[in-house]
C-alpha cells in the first residue's frame, strides 16, 4: 500500500479551524500522522477518509483515476472551500 500525503494546497473562502496553506498530515496504512503543535479540520478528514484505501492501493489498472498524480479533494464546506492535494508518497518524503 501507499503512503498518502495530504497537504493544503489553497483557500478559496474562509476557514474558520483555521488550516493554512502548507499544513499537511500522512496517511499510512491505518494510522494518520500529524505533525507536532498542528491540527487536522475533523469535517474535512472525514469527508476525505473514504477515498483514502483507493489511493492507497498498490497497483492501479490501466486507466484507473485513482492512479493518476496529485489527486485534488475540496472541503465540504461552502464558506471553507479549502483543496487538498492527496498524493502517494515514498516513506522518506513524508517530511
Amino acid at each position: 500500500m501507499y503512503r498518502l500525503k495530504i497537504t493544503v494546497e489553497r483557500i478559496d473562502g474562509y476557514c474558520n479551524q483555521p488550516m493554512m496553506v502548507g499544513d499537511h498530515f500522512i496517511v499510512d496504512g491505518g494510522k494518520i500522522m500529524i505533525p507536532d503543535g498542528r491540527h487536522m479540520c475533523m469535517w474535512a478528514l472525514q469527508s476525505m477518509m473514504p477515498i483514502f484505501p483507493l489511493l492507497q492501493r498498490a497497483e492501479p489498472r490501466k486507466g484507473d483515476w485513482t492512479g493518476k498524480r496529485g489527486q485534488v479533494f475540496v472541503c465540504p464546506d461552502p464558506k471553507g472551500r479549502v483543496h487538498y492535494r492527496i498524493e502517494r508518497v515514498a516513506a522518506d518524503d513524508c517530511d
